[in-house]
């Protein structure tokens, strides 16, 4: 039993190798194995073939290790070699620095004071550089700053040294600096006017401190070597000095100098003008100048009027003969009106006369008072309403930012200013008018006693019998 098993199994072996052999180089259909002497040939031949692959391999596997052995060799031998060339070259680099220590020694011996001289002229070079760089004579001779800085460059970078004719060119530069800053000149150069268009004008330089052409003042770019014309000028009597000068023979002219090289003209063109600073008020700032501008008007119809009727009653003062073309008159004509009437009777009439003409001469008094006290109240309003958008626009973006805060500052300072403005005059010309109003009235009231007291007077008389 025990040797049936094994036949079994070594016949299910010999199956599974002879599948694999015919696997590696199949047979043809009809060469298959029929019997088990077939098998065992086709075993021997697989065999075979599988050997002979192997001493193949293994043929193959000992010529690569070889090359690789090779490689190797050679790796080992560049390594070397590169070594061997590391060593000769440190050796050589520590040979230099010493050289070059030495050299640097003897270098430094040679120079002496020179060395010192040197330093100074690149750190001077340096310097002047930049100051040529913004100074407003280069718009009329122009490159100074890059010879300098070439200068200042090679002498730091390279410890290159500086020829004679290169220390005569810094002491030439900075004497015709100093030279061209005392002189007021003109040459002609573009300029790109404020609406962007490069024009060939006639540029007045007045030292080192400004340019103008066409009487406007002019900002010179050193990056670019431009001229351009500020695109907001300074006052009026800034740009009348300059138009002045510009059309100037050689007389003496007032003109205002920048010795800060053009930081106080910065400042004082961005100073607001008038017109701006009244747009700060905004809406509120725009009805107090129309309130202002109402009594003014106001105003000026009765001081004229007033003034008119006070000459005429002034002329009625020295004529007997009333007429009702003033006051004066008008009143005067009451007593011939009622020649025979009583004091008492002529008093009412002559009182009603002047209660008469009374409004005919405070008419709109009492307006221009009014806009003298709303003014303030106004400006008032405004302040108010200016701190309110400055607290809403702290709450929304903080304090960092000023600007964000300007806007309502502006307008609460401004419509104060306004409100100020137009209630102080007010004020004062309801006083003048509202006193010139008075004393007419108070010589209508003078002449209509006077002739109370006439009529008084007579009657008196007329009525005492006689002696």
């Amino acid at each position: 039993m025990n040797q049936l098993v094994k036949n079994i199994a070594l016949t299910l072996m010999v199956s599974l190798m002879a599948n694999t052999a015919m696997a590696a180089d199949p047979l043809p259909k009809k060469e298959s194995a029929l019997d088990l002497d077939a098998l065992l040939k086709q075993l021997e031949q697989g065999q075979f073939q599988q050997s002979k692959q192997n001493t193949q391999r293994e043929k193959d596997f000992a010529q690569q290790r070889a090359e690789q052995d090779q490689m190797l060799r050679d790796a080992g031998k560049l390594r070397d070699n590169a070594l061997t060339t590391s060593e000769t070259l440190e050796t050589q680099f520590e040979e230099n620095e010493f050289k070059l220590g030495d050299l640097n020694d003897a270098l430094t011996k040679r120079l002496g004071s020179l060395k010192e001289l040197f330093g100074v002229l690149q750190q001077v070079a340096g310097d002047t550089k930049s100051k040529f760089f913004n100074s407003v004579i280069s718009a009329q001779i122009p490159n100074r700053a890059e010879f300098l800085d070439e200068m200042a460059q090679s002498m730091g970078s390279s410890s290159k040294l500086a020829s004679i004719d290169e220390i005569e060119r810094v002491w030439f530069e900075m004497q015709r600096e100093m030279t061209e800053s005392g002189k007021v000149t003109r040459f002609n150069a573009d300029v790109v006017e404020a609406g962007g268009a490069k024009v060939s004008k006639e540029v007045v330089r007045v030292g080192t401190f400004a340019l103008i052409a066409d009487g406007k003042y002019l900002d010179y770019e050193g990056a670019t070597n431009s001229l351009g014309e500020l695109i907001r000028q300074p006052a009026g009597r800034y740009t009348a000095s300059a138009q002045e000068l510009q059309t100037s023979n050689g007389d003496l002219v007032e003109f205002g100098l920048d010795p800060t090289g053009g930081s106080i003209l910065k400042l004082l063109v961005q100073a607001p003008s008038l017109k701006e600073r009244v747009e700060q008020g905004g809406l509120v700032g725009y009805i107090i100048l129309i309130v202002g501008a109402l009594g003014l008007l106001l105003a000026l119809e009765r001081l004229i009027t007033l003034t008119l009727i006070k000459a005429k009653v002034n002329k009625q003062l020295k004529s007997d003969k009333f007429t009702d073309n003033n006051p004066l008159g008008r009143v005067m004509q009451v007593r011939d009106k009622y020649p025979r009437a009583d004091t008492e009777s002529l008093e009412l009439h002559l009182t009603e006369a002047i209660l008469g003409e009374i409004p005919k001469l405070s008419r709109n008094l009492t307006m221009i008072k009014i806009i003298s006290v709303v003014a303030p109240l106004m400006g008032l309003l405004g302040t108010v309403t200016g701190m309110i958008n400055t607290f809403q626009a702290i709450t929304l973006f903080g304090t960092g930012d000023p600007k964000l805060m300007a806007g309502g500052i502006s307008t609460a300072l401004v419509t104060t200013v306004l409100g100020l403005v137009v209630a102080i005059p007010m004020t004062l010309l309801y006083a003048m008018l509202n006193t010139r109003s008075k004393d007419v009235v108070f010589i209508l009231q003078e002449q209509a006693s006077g002739v109370i007291a006439e009529r008084a007077e007579r009657m008196e008389t007329s009525s005492t019998p006689s002696a």
